[in-house]
């Protein structure tokens, strides 16, 4: 259905007349009518009778013009969430790693309540591969990801990447065992540990890979024994574990006793994150809102 007939239906369900409501909408009292016929013609069953010298509604006319008033509403609600001139108002669906979500989502989260209440973030804590899936079938409306300088990961073509920031890794690895570092640069650091075992992530394969790849220039093929996905975990099973472990930590971790945390240069670990939506949807208001937080 038309809403402008359904405007001119409504307008005379109020009024009465085809005058008054062509005064209404600034139109002619043959084009009022005209669309009133159509609109009864879609519907299939009579909308108005007479009334002397006006017009009534029906039984079916009056339930039209309840649904009418339903179906307006919405129409000029969804004006209003798609004008990228008004207020921004929705529910943005973010999904991302934790360090992400803590150090982009939760600062954008306070500056929307301060700022821009009528929208919402809700928040889902996943891992890259979880997160493109998601975003792919329509679950998620923002991921946030992350790959390595030294391991790239490939996207879909109809998901748009944005840089957010990077972050410099180190080697985590019990503290007692720190003094064996025999040289210089990421390659001595993983020659010292080659004994050791190795944490990976249990739900993303990138820190795998470049744990793989610094090996195999280091001449060894790492023995895997843990996979986890917490980094407090990832420490606590260096620091208590129950053999010497080593794995991956942000070269700023705050490490407990126990445990150092190696700096890696030459090649520099560096982690990169992104803000991930679906190519054409990063227009949508709320949306364009929570990307301009992020990149702050």
């Amino acid at each position: 259905m038309d809403t402008r007939r359904l405007r001119s239906f409504l307008e005379l369900s109020r009024h009465g007349s085809m005058r008054a409501v062509a005064d209404v909408l600034g139109t002619t009292t043959s084009t009022v009518s005209q669309q009133i016929a159509v609109l009864a013609r879609e519907t299939g069953v009579p909308l108005l009778e007479p009334d002397g010298r006006r017009v009534r509604l029906t039984p079916a006319g009056r339930r039209l013009a309840e649904h009418a008033v339903t179906i307006l509403a919405a129409v000029e609600a969804a004006r209003a969430d798609l004008d990228p001139h008004a207020e921004p108002a929705g529910t943005v669906r973010v999904a991302g790693f934790a360090t992400a979500v803590r150090r982009s989502v939760l600062p954008a989260a306070a500056a929307l309540a301060a700022h821009h209440p009528r929208v919402e973030l809700r928040i889902s804590e996943y891992e890259p591969p979880e997160a493109f899936a998601a975003l792919l079938a329509g679950d998620i409306d923002l991921a946030l990801t992350y790959d390595y300088e030294l391991a790239p990961a490939g996207t879909d073509p109809a998901i748009q990447a944005r840089p957010l920031w990077t972050a410099s890794w180190g080697l985590a690895v019990p503290a007692a065992d720190a003094p064996r570092v025999r040289g210089d640069g990421t390659v001595a650091v993983f020659e010292a540990f080659r004994d050791h075992g190795w944490i990976v992530n249990s739900r993303d394969g990138t820190d795998e890979d470049v744990v793989r790849r610094l090996a195999a220039m280091a001449g060894f093929e790492p023995r895997l024994t843990h996979r986890a996905d917490s980094l407090e975990l990832v420490e606590d099973l260096i620091a208590t574990g129950p053999a010497p472990a080593v794995g991956l930590l942000p070269a700023t971790w705050a490490a407990r006793s126990g445990v150092t945390v190696l700096p890696l240069a030459g090649p520099e670990v560096r982690q990169r994150a992104f803000a991930c939506t679906r190519r054409g949807r990063e227009t949508w208001a709320p949306l364009a809102l929570v990307l301009g937080l992020l990149a702050r």
